[in-house]
């Protein structure tokens, strides 16, 4: 009984409830006090491993909180991250299943994660994949976030070859590249020069980064689907296995 009774303590302690410990003790005296001290203190002694155990146990908690607080988030945002009028959409816009990414186009784990995207369109035609500018890697990457955005407004349908074009290259992106990559799929690149300051620019810019900073995404590549943030280039079968399980359950994670 009274191992059973310190093991209770013990769990209690390890796991952090320390105002619940002292309030069950409260109606011992001081000998039966130290001898509860000398068990606990024995038990953990003997079995170190409920240590660990708790310390799992409290990362798991953290861990479902934090994602519980996150869903939370993205469905109080859910029109902006999903349907906002400055987003450009690669794959069939009418596709039920949207994968979010928010990307750099000097981000090398981007331009990896490329070939995942063009798998996912290629194979998967119930998924459409929005593109959230979030340019974080220096002047060059907000210059050419700009042009890609001026891209999506003067010529959307040419918006995912020049996407392609230019995260696929090589080198450091910046104003210059892009406007050669806009220009190599044949958009209007006098008609981008004058878009390229307009406040609708750096508005689709800066409402990126209200989300990101809302959703505490500080990285890229990172996706949103469901009410589920992935962070890293994960590849394509973890993608995959998200849209099977939106397709299935309706959420990320079944």
């Amino acid at each position: 009984m009274r191992l059973r009774f310190a093991q209770r303590l013990a769990a209690l302690f390890i796991a952090g409830a320390a105002l619940t410990v002292p309030a069950m003790a409260g109606g011992f005296n001081d000998a039966q006090k130290s001898e509860i001290g000398d068990v606990v203190k024995a038990y953990i002694m003997a079995h170190p491993e409920v240590i660990q155990d708790a310390l799992d146990a409290l990362e798991q908690k953290k861990q479902q909180d934090a994602a519980a607080a996150q869903s939370k988030t993205i469905a109080s945002l859910k029109d902006t991250i999903y349907a906002s009028k400055r987003q450009a959409v690669l794959g069939d816009p009418k596709a039920p299943i949207t994968l979010v990414e928010f990307f750099d186009y000097n981000c090398g784990y981007c331009k990896r994660a490329l070939s995942d995207t063009r798998a996912m369109l290629d194979h998967d035609k119930d998924v459409k994949i929005v593109l959230k500018e979030f340019p974080i890697l220096g002047p060059g990457s907000v210059e050419a976030a700009k042009v890609a955005a001026a891209v999506n407004i003067v010529d959307p349908a040419k918006y995912e070859a020049f996407h392609f074009e230019l995260l696929g290259a090589k080198g450091q992106a910046d104003e210059k590249r892009a406007l050669d990559a806009a220009a190599k799929v044949g958009v209007d690149v006098a008609a981008l020069k004058q878009k390229i300051d307009d406040p609708e620019i750096a508005n689709t810019i800066q409402e990126a980064y209200a989300l990101a900073q809302k959703l505490d995404i500080s990285g890229t590549p990172t996706y949103v689907i469901g009410e589920e943030v992935v962070f890293g280039a994960v590849g394509i079968d973890e993608l995959t296995q998200k849209v099977a399980s939106m397709r299935s359950c309706g959420k990320a994670t079944c």
